[in-house]
């Protein structure tokens, strides 16, 4: 139909000047060259978009085979993330379990260590103190029950009765006892434990000193022990009490 409008256009234009037979034929020859080149134009145009519709198919293609290639790698990864996390975690409860382990036998070694200076210490107590304490004699807590019992109420009497070390002998000229705790490593429960007890036997009106035996202890434990007025023995040496 479009071939034919245009044919008949032509005609229609140059039949005035070159009549009715050499206006038809030229009509006919322009149309037919007319609708040759929109053919092949055509069929140039749908080639090009074949050839690039075929390019861009094989990208994509190529771009999937990318992308499944990387989904595949993902995955992997993924396990392999999985296979790491448990095996941190298996780690993990491993140390918690080792840790707690260690903690057992520091808390142990720290028992067995604290034992063994509890008996050190009573029986070289006239040794180690006898500079403070002159004629310094070992005790028994339970030696003085009599005289602390008048004064005390049963708890305190009991709490006296569990004290790890007590001493009798003089101090400054002065007859006085010395009651304490004996830790591997002194901390501020074994400080409060011995000015309570002082205290106590003090309550009894028998003059007593506060005293923490250690091989170690912390440099806030050692403040609190002055700010108690509790005398600690610390490595073999008698640290100065807090002056005023």
């Amino acid at each position: 139909m479009v071939a034919f409008m245009d044919t008949l256009s032509i005609y229609e234009q140059f039949r005035a000047s070159l009549g009715e037979e050499k206006a038809k034929v030229f009509a006919q020859t322009l149309g037919t060259m007319i609708e040759e080149a929109k053919n092949a134009a055509t069929k140039d145009d749908l080639r090009l978009v074949h050839e690039s519709l075929d390019a861009s198919t094989a990208r994509l293609d190529r771009l999937e085979q990318t992308v499944e290639k990387l989904a595949e790698a993902q995955v992997r990864t993924e396990a392999r993330l999985d296979r790491l996390e448990q095996t941190v975690e298996k780690l993990a409860e491993r140390m918690d379990q080792l840790t707690a382990v260690v903690e057992k036998l520091v808390i142990r070694s720290d028992r067995h260590e604290g034992t063994l200076l509890e008996l050190k210490f009573r029986d070289r107590l006239p040794s180690y103190l006898g500079r403070y304490l002159r004629r310094a004699k070992v005790l028994q807590p339970a030696d003085l029950l009599d005289e602390v019992e008048a004064s005390l109420e049963s708890a305190e009497v009991d709490d006296f009765l569990r004290a790890d070390v007590l001493a009798q002998g003089t101090v400054d000229g002065e007859p006085t006892y010395v009651i304490g705790e004996v830790s591997y490593t002194a901390d501020a429960g074994d400080i409060e434990r011995a000015a309570r007890r002082a205290a106590l036997m003090r309550k009894a009106t028998l003059p007593a000193v506060g005293l923490v035996a250690c091989e170690a202890a912390r440099p806030e434990t050692l403040a609190y022990a002055r700010e108690q007025g509790v005398r600690v023995w610390l490595d073999g040496v008698l640290l100065a009490e807090r002056r005023e």
